[in-house]
């Protein structure tokens, strides 16, 4: 039989605060990044030779078709930046927009990561649902990240040639 630490009416309201918590905390977190830790792909954030520069993504999952539905808070916190639309179209903007997928990415990741947390007040079955509940919610938004800067990357390279040329 499953053994709550608390009344199981009384988890259930902890588990629907814990995980707005953990949003919000590390959607705040990520946010308060400066730019300069997200001048470049880290060990996380990089490309995998599988995901073939975003096409897996196009190819496969068909992000391009579903994405515009999920929402985006970017702008949720003071100064932010939404990613519904590009900055500007000159390279300073998709730098901009390149960076501030990272910031997003991020944030999903560490919400998703603190989904092991959930087994300190829940019983295994449970747990394991509030885990699936994490990775269920937050992978999409990683993948869509990870599609749009994969393809602003790649524009971002071909200004660069072009430039290269002149």
């Amino acid at each position: 039989m499953l053994r709550y630490v608390m009344p199981q009416t009384v988890t259930v309201a902890v588990d629907v605060v814990a995980w707005g918590v953990f949003h919000a905390a590390t959607g705040y977190a990520a946010h308060r990044l400066g730019d300069d830790r997200l001048g470049r792909d880290g060990f996380v954030l990089r490309q995998r030779a599988f995901e073939r520069d975003g096409r897996l993504y196009r190819r496969r999952l068909r992000i391009h078709r579903w994405k515009d539905r999920l929402p985006e808070a970017g702008a949720l916190f003071a100064g932010g930046v939404s990613k519904r639309q590009l900055p500007s179209a000159d390279v300073a903007g998709l730098e901009q927009f390149v960076r501030e997928t990272r910031r997003a990415e991020l944030g999903h990741w560490w919400a998703m990561a603190c989904s092991p947390l959930f087994v300190l007040w829940n019983p295994p079955l449970p747990a394991a649902l509030l885990m699936g509940y994490g990775v269920l919610v937050n992978l999409p938004f990683i993948l869509i990240q990870r599609y749009n800067r994969f393809r602003t990357q790649a524009i971002l390279v071909r200004l660069s040639r072009r430039g290269s040329r002149s």
